[in-house]
């Protein structure tokens, strides 16, 4: 009996050791295969569209012209007829003055002579129509001979400066009509109109003169966004921009492509346009069959294990 029993106890510990080797060698197996598995990744492919690579710049509204009313002879303002920011009308009157002679002896001549009407009054008028950007006297200051009064802005002469580099200047001919789009989400259709002769010493930025009809409410100095078209491609093989990887220095770009259900290879490309989120893939020629790591891509190997995700 105790043989049996003795039996029946050995029999129990070789089980259990038994049990816990096959659990060991499972997780061991399991953590194998966990290893084996790779980087999560998620995958795309290339399309086949459109793409516009363009050149985004400022430009500036101003006004070209300025007239500058001044007083024709010494004398006090007795009245000013305008303010800042307001709109003249050419011939308009904006000041009134009256002659330092008739300041001091109008009133004397007057009770000598009624009949001579001596009163020395001048009225100062707006050579062009415009707004006011400059008020420099008020009434009661003495003003001397062609001493500047005000500053008006001509309407007629509104237009957007557009800083273009001058290595870009190629790309304007094909750009004769100009959308700008104004920091408060307004677009405006603009037109070429002429180049300034010079260019900035320091930027080599010429200013493009963009012509804008009715808008005649946009102030001075607003800075709005030009976009150039610098090329168009009807049908671009092009992948999404993050799927894209280069160096440090940007001397060299590639991708990471699957070349089984597991494993993912680095195949170096050759750029052409980029937009906003895409890249133009101009060699080598992938499939729409291809598989391109899109996440996950950052910091592999040249072949690395991964697992695609959804």
């Amino acid at each position: 009996m105790k043989c049996y029993n003795k039996l029946i106890s050995g029999m129990y510990c070789l089980f259990v050791m038994c049990l816990f080797a096959c659990h060991g060698k499972e997780n061991k197996d399991a953590g194998e295969s966990k290893e084996i598995a790779g980087t999560p990744v998620t995958v795309t492919s290339v399309s086949n569209e459109a793409l516009t690579e363009y050149a985004e710049l400022n430009a500036t509204s101003a006004f070209l012209q300025k007239n500058y009313v001044k007083a024709i002879t010494g004398g006090y303002i007795k009245s000013v007829n305008t303010g800042l920011g307001k709109s003249v009308n050419k011939g308009q009157t904006l000041f009134i003055m009256q002659t330092k002679e008739a300041q001091s002896i109008g009133n004397s001549v007057s009770k000598l002579d009624p009949s001579f009407k001596f009163s020395g009054i001048i009225n100062i008028k707006a050579g062009g129509s415009g707004f006011i950007a400059q008020l420099n006297h008020q009434v009661g200051d003495y003003v001397q001979d062609g001493e500047q009064l005000a500053v008006i802005n001509d309407v007629n002469s509104f237009a957007f400066l557009l800083s273009l580099p001058y290595e870009l200047k190629q790309y304007l001919q094909h750009n004769p009509k100009i959308e700008l789009l104004l920091p408060d989400g307004t677009k405006l259709n603009g037109t070429v109109s002429s180049a300034m002769p010079t260019v900035d010493p320091a930027s080599q930025v010429q200013s493009i003169v963009i012509k804008v009809p009715g808008a005649n409410n946009i102030p001075e100095n607003l800075i709005a966004k030009v976009r150039i078209v610098k090329v168009n491609k009807e049908n671009a093989i092009s992948l999404p921009k993050q799927a894209v990887l280069t160096n440090d220095v940007q001397s060299g770009f590639w991708v990471m492509k699957m070349i089984d259900s597991n494993t993912a290879v680095k195949v170096p490309v050759q750029k052409g346009i980029e937009t906003k989120d895409r890249v133009e893939i101009v060699s080598p020629k992938f499939s729409a069959a291809d598989k391109i790591l899109l996440t996950g891509n950052y910091g592999l190997p040249d072949t690395a294990k991964v697992e695609i995700v959804q």
